[in-house]
């Protein structure tokens, strides 16, 4: 229980309050378990202002059918015609498609514009554990506006296997020696991987963006879990740490990966379903020996992020209704160009 007080206190320490985002909480029906704003409007990105863009906050509720007919009582004009349908309706389509999470756009607040999406704790607790989607715990892996801590003991322990589970990902695929800088960079492009709107619709150098201005929130996450994390060292003289490539490195870092990333790798090296696999240590002793182990980490990672990202946009337009689709896609498209021909100068 010390240390799991330690890391609440810690995430709320990372990210601090503003009346706003307390305010915004307060327009919404209460039994929320866990709150939390993240992106640019809320973190300053080179380059960016953040008092233009729009805030997107995700609500963590124990009960999304008590928490959504509350919330159609009080808000209405925040979802689209879907509220006709009805609280359960709504709740079946949160949480039976996409990510499990059912988000709200382009919602007037004060003198802003401000997103939130809804997803259950199972849900969450779900993905922070075992990556189904990384829609969610992708997002946790970068620093985030803690709006209303989590009383739940459980779903502490889960944001820190999250935390914990990018940190071996991403020592998979680094080289041996790298900084803080390459470290955070591969944590915050994991949830990128295999996305297509960074195809077209996100700026190429996002990733950087939200990296480099924020390089001391993304310290204060994970210098304690770097501190405790073997088979890894720093090295004072050249300025970087140490992560030898063996087959114990290895080993020791894949069986710390949650179960779907495992399940990716058996398709990805077998080619055959991953519940027919006969032993779990076994396969994860072979993937050790391969020197390509990285390669397969990556390909396994970007089938999750692009199966989830493809369906939950597609539920976007659903949920937001066309005119908000449209109007959200197109200042995401402007912003893309935007950086496309700031990079050019």
């Amino acid at each position: 229980m010390a240390f799991m007080r330690t890391f609440a206190t810690e995430i709320s320490a990372v990210t601090g309050r503003s009346d706003v985002f307390e305010r915004v909480l307060y327009s919404l029906p209460r039994g929320v378990q866990m709150a939390f704003a993240y992106g640019s409007g809320v973190f300053q990105q080179s380059g960016g202002n953040m008092s233009k863009n729009m805030i997107d906050f995700i609500v963590v509720v124990d009960n999304p059918h008590k928490w959504h007919k509350e919330n159609l009582a009080m808000n209405s004009k925040h979802y689209s015609s879907l509220k006709w349908l009805g609280p359960q309706r709504i709740t079946n389509i949160q949480q039976n498609y996409g990510a499990g999470i059912y988000y709200n756009t382009l919602v007037p607040f004060e003198q802003r514009l401000i997103k939130y999406g809804v997803i259950s704790t199972d849900t969450l607790m779900s993905d922070l554990n075992n990556w189904d989607s990384l829609y969610v715990s992708g997002r946790l892996h970068k620093p985030v506006k803690m709006v209303k801590k989590p009383s739940s003991a459980d779903v502490i322990r889960s944001l820190h296997t999250n935390l914990r589970s990018s940190l071996h990902t991403s020592l998979l695929m680094l080289p041996e020696t790298f900084t803080d800088l390459d470290l955070f960079t591969a944590i915050t492009s994991l949830s990128y991987s295999g996305d297509f709107r960074m195809t077209f619709g996100e700026e190429k150098g996002k990733i950087m963006k939200i990296v480099t201005p924020n390089l001391e929130h993304f310290q204060r996450l994970y210098h304690p879990l770097i501190n405790e994390t073997q088979h890894l060292t720093y090295n004072e003289k050249i300025g970087k740490y140490v992560n030898f490539h063996n087959e114990a490195t290895r080993f020791y870092h894949l069986n710390l990966l949650p179960r779907c990333v495992i399940e990716g790798l058996f398709i990805a090296k077998q080619g055959k379903d991953p519940y027919i696999y006969p032993d779990n240590e076994e396969f994860i002793r072979k993937m050790a020996l391969d020197g390509n182990c990285k390669e397969y980490v990556a390909k396994s990672i970007a089938g999750i992020v692009k199966k989830s990202s493809k369906r939950q946009s597609l539920k976007g337009i659903w949920t937001a209704g066309l005119r908000k689709s449209v109007k959200y896609s197109f200042s995401k498209v402007k912003k893309m160009f935007k950086g496309m021909i700031a990079s050019k100068k």
